[in-house]
């Protein structure tokens, strides 16, 4: 097995690759504005690192988010093309388990990460591999009741301290996260998600309301 893992639903692009025992070699960089700009270049980097070819990877892991749409889109697509060139399997995780893989917290948390408009998109977790509630989008003081008291990992709690006063990080997603998570799944036989983008509300682009029309004569 090797997995090559992606992520691009937060500020961090992120990629990894993972032998189904261990990380064999990682990338992240933060940069909310340059996921398409930085995503190849730092596949190409973990392979060199690994001294691997493209074509010895057996699978790809995508985040499908929650995240915004443009930088959702690009480790998306990415993946699926990658997919379809070496034809292995594209798996999908939520992004919030990734993070909630990789904290490692004892007993319930939450996740929160940074949605943006004053929101956050999060979730409740039992434990490390088990969520409780579906991901969703909302204001921090509209949830302030039902995560009082909890540990909150992720940006979208350290943006809000006075709402989640046990703010924890890490502050976003590694695809080395992802990839352990997917390779334990993998070995287990549990399924994952299609590679679908969890987007969870429209995007900011919209087309104008009331546009004038222009046909040819």
């Amino acid at each position: 097995m090797l997995l090559l893992a992606v992520d691009t639903a937060t500020p961090a692009v992120t990629v990894a690759l993972h032998d189904g025992s261990s990380v064999v070699a990682e990338s992240s960089q933060v940069d909310a504005r340059r996921h398409g700009e930085l995503l190849l270049p730092a596949v190409d980097r973990v392979l060199q690192e690994a001294g691997l070819k493209l074509d010895a990877v057996t699978g790809i892991v995508v985040g499908v988010g929650p995240g915004p749409y443009t930088g959702l889109r690009v480790g998306l697509m990415t993946a699926d093309t990658f997919g379809l060139a070496l034809d292995v399997p594209v798996h999908g995780l939520c992004t919030l388990d990734g993070l909630a893989y990789e904290a490692q917290v004892e007993g319930p948390f939450v996740v929160a990460t940074d949605a943006r408009r004053k929101e956050v998109y999060w979730a409740r977790y039992d434990d490390p591999r088990t969520r409780v509630t579906e991901a969703a989008v909302d204001r921090p003081a509209d949830i302030a009741e039902q995560v009082a008291g909890l540990p909150v990992v992720g940006a979208g709690a350290l943006l809000y301290p006075g709402i989640f006063p046990d703010a924890r990080g890490p502050e976003h997603v590694s695809a080395a996260a992802l990839a352990a998570l997917a390779a334990e799944k993998l070995a287990a036989g549990e399924e994952l998600l299609e590679p679908r983008p969890l987007y969870l509300r429209r995007p900011d682009a919209q087309v104008p309301k009331n546009y004038k029309v222009v046909t040819p004569q």
